[in-house]
């Protein structure tokens, strides 16, 4: 390990170790682009005493954007993933210093997938979620097809802040705002809350979507290994993707002579981030397997 990897380990340590301190909890809420997400997600706050939320690259407490920057402002499908997952180090220290100057206690984050979650916990150094929901747990079949169709035909998403916030900050891809009646308690004691989400259009939904093939992760992939483990043989690759992430299971030939635990865990490491770093894509899962073993 270099003195950098040292020094990072350190550091992120040391922050998860001041977040247990202060006793701050990680919710998330996952599921596919398009089916809700934002827009339950304040409803699910009040419910779990969450103080603020993570969605899209904003940080947001009491209705109002603190930090951050939206990715529903990028040109591009691409860039919008960079910026949800705070792959520019100013945005993400601006978020880390907002978060570490506030006195939230509870934050949800929210992602497309498991994997997703913990690319955001990891960079900006939170601890692990507590709790992780499903957005099938809280919203119907029919609910959930009802999100997806409006945002396939519409290309409409939802920030959950008040409209003043977003024209405020992203007048450009302001589109309409919409109201949420929040009724809890009983009888006498029954009490309502008015919560307001903004529908906006970015820039990248009316410019048609950008795909990366299987075929193009493949040979990137190739690319990965050629240049990290010269001799390694690929005997076989299946790249999958299920809408909001990617998996692949890759199968290699490798010469003797070589420590394959260490070599293997390398790779496997050196293939996901250089994925991630160059497409903006989320890899939930790479699966190596060696095949058999060959002479050099």
């Amino acid at each position: 390990m270099g003195i950098r990897q040292l020094f990072e380990t350190v550091n992120r340590d040391w922050t998860r170790l001041v977040w247990h301190m202060r006793g701050l909890k990680v919710y998330a809420l996952v599921g596919k682009s398009g089916t809700g997400k934002s827009f339950r997600a304040r409803l699910l706050a009040e419910k779990l005493k969450i103080d603020a939320l993570i969605d899209d690259g904003l940080l947001i407490k009491d209705q109002k954007i603190i930090a951050g920057k939206s990715a529903k402002k990028e040109a591009a499908y691409l860039a919008a993933v960079k910026t949800a997952l705070f792959t520019d180090p100013n945005h993400r220290a601006q978020v880390k210093k907002a978060l570490e100057s506030s006195k939230i206690k509870r934050v949800l984050l929210l992602g497309t997938s498991d994997r997703m979650i913990q690319k955001i916990c990891e960079i900006l150094q939170l601890p692990k979620p507590t709790k992780i929901i499903q957005i099938e747990d809280i919203a119907t079949a029919d609910e959930i097809n009802t999100a997806i169709h409006y945002r396939k035909h519409h290309g409409k998403h939802v920030i959950p802040v008040p409209a003043i916030e977003v024209k405020k900050n992203y007048p450009k891809i302001m589109a309409d705002s919409l109201k949420i009646m929040l009724r809890s308690g009983f009888g006498m004691f029954k009490r309502s809350k008015l919560y307001e989400k903004t529908v906006v259009r970015p820039e990248f939904s009316n410019r048609g979507v950008i795909n990366i093939s299987e075929a193009a992760l493949s040979q990137m992939i190739m690319h990965c290994v050629a240049e990290h483990s010269p001799g390694f043989k690929i005997h076989k690759l299946v790249v999958r993707q299920d809408g909001t992430g990617y998996s692949m299971n890759l199968h290699l030939d490798v010469p003797f002579g070589r420590e394959l635990a260490a070599s293997i865990h390398d790779l496997h490491t050196y293939i996901i981030e250089k994925l991630e770093q160059y497409t903006g894509i989320i890899v939930d899962e790479l699966n190596i397997t060696v095949n058999k073993i060959i002479d050099k």
